[in-house]
């Protein structure tokens, strides 16, 4: 009842373990252009007077998008901040 084995394999399956593809390599990232597909589909599926407003609100949602990744890209090419350090003398 204790196989190590059937251990390992239920880590992976419930996620405990690391993450492998079979080949001890990480899956590889989801490929965006699906969703991009699948909202340009809603979109054309619309009514005609909802086709202009879906197309501004995913307009707005990939500029939303753009700039969190300009920002994470900033925080990843600034400089670590510094500690500052006190001393607290105990009586």
């Amino acid at each position: 009842m204790n196989d190590p084995q059937q251990a390992a394999d239920n880590d992976d399956l419930y996620g405990s373990g690391p993450a492998s593809n079979g080949a001890g390599q990480t899956p590889p990232a989801p490929d965006p252009a699906a969703l991009f597909v699948l909202l340009d589909a809603l979109r054309l599926a619309a009514p005609a007077d909802l086709q202009d407003r879906l197309t501004a609100l995913i307009r707005e949602a990939l500029l939303t998008l753009r700039a969190l990744i300009d920002h994470y890209l900033e925080r990843i090419d600034a400089p670590p901040a510094e500690r500052k350090v006190e001393d607290i003398p105990i009586d």
